[in-house]
């Protein structure tokens, strides 16, 4: 079984780009630019410290004041293209997000050409194909939502095919970021937002009347709400799930504790990620083998995931067409 999930094509949906450096890459370019950072970023293992959900947030803005150039961006891209592909992830979308970019003094257009170049060399390299999706946090306001959203707009790339929002869900009301996400949709960029990870059903339910959203960000705690599932099935909205996060953030206690069953079994379209893989100790082979190995998930049904990602992607109809080809 473990043979058939590595030879499985996979897909990724839901991973943050500055939350894919690895300690070691971090070392790396902490040192080649210069940049003085406090060892309490590491537990004694060498892995980031963190405690709970506002700390991970603070560990993860420390690990990305490393980054001070597009060359910067390039290689944390093409690294963690390779450590996908490496596990037979044959697409895979990432967030950026310009403001974290911004504060390390790196202009939209210098990181979005570090991203494509990471892109481009990782495709010829290992095959894999890798799209970008911008994405403003949350924790920062409504008008920096509204900033980034526009500033992609006007700065359209190829490789850039969505819009979307991270950071901590109890901060502000969705409907205030409405605005920035409606730059978006009318620019015909389909969107994605966290909610229904630290915050329960009712987040979720913003998210689908408040924003013109065709995917969420976690959306676990949908389970909450039986009405809210049959919704999601209904509006065809498809959920982003990451389990390793959500268990390494005590969103749940146990493989045996998360929904990602349920969720399922009501019809609901879900892809399996990585989210902020050294930071959770995760990978997507680890996801898609933890379901195997915790919940029973059979090559099939896993196969199943692969195909509900590539449909739920924000890629064009032609890529969509060229990855389904490789599964089926």
């Amino acid at each position: 079984m473990q043979d058939q999930i590595q030879k499985l094509p996979k897909v990724e949906l839901h991973s943050h780009l500055e939350g894919t450096i690895n300690p070691k890459l971090f070392h790396e370019i902490a040192k080649r630019n210069n940049v003085d950072f406090d060892e309490n970023i590491f537990d004694e293992d060498g892995g980031y410290a963190w405690t709970d959900f506002p700390s991970f947030l603070n560990a993860y803005d420390s690990v990305s004041s490393c980054l001070k150039n597009a060359n910067d961006y390039r290689d944390i891209m093409y690294e963690y293209l390779k450590d996908c592909a490496s596990e037979n992830v044959i697409y895979a979308e990432t967030f950026i997000s310009p403001d974290h970019a911004s504060d390390c003094g790196i202009s939209y257009n210098d990181l979005i050409s570090g991203c494509a170049k990471g892109i481009d060399d990782a495709q010829l390299d290992f095959g894999i194909i890798g799209r970008i999706i911008v994405t403003c946090v949350r924790h920062l306001g409504p008008q920096k939502g509204v900033d980034v959203a526009q500033k992609m707009v006007d700065n359209p790339h190829p490789y850039v095919i969505g819009f979307g929002m991270g950071g901590d869900e109890n901060a502000f009301k969705l409907i205030d970021f409405a605005p920035a996400f409606n730059i978006a949709a009318k620019a015909n960029y389909p969107c994605t937002v966290h909610a229904g990870e630290i915050c329960g059903a009712e987040s979720v339910w913003d998210a689908i009347n408040y924003l013109p959203i065709s995917r969420i960000g976690h959306g676990v705690r949908s389970v909450e709400d039986e009405h809210l599932l049959d919704e999601l099935k209904n509006r065809n909205i498809a959920l982003e799930i990451c389990p390793g996060s959500n268990l390494a953030l005590s969103i749940y206690p146990s493989w045996e504790s998360h929904p990602i069953k349920l969720i399922m079994s009501k019809g609901i379209n879900v892809s399996l990620n990585s989210d902020d893989p050294p930071f959770f100790h995760t990978s997507v082979g680890q996801e898609y083998q933890g379901c195997a190995d915790q919940l029973g998930f059979e090559i099939n049904r896993l196969k199943s995931i692969s195909i509900m990602a590539i449909n739920a992607s924000f890629a064009d109809p032609e890529t969509k067409l060229h990855l389904l080809s490789k599964i089926s």
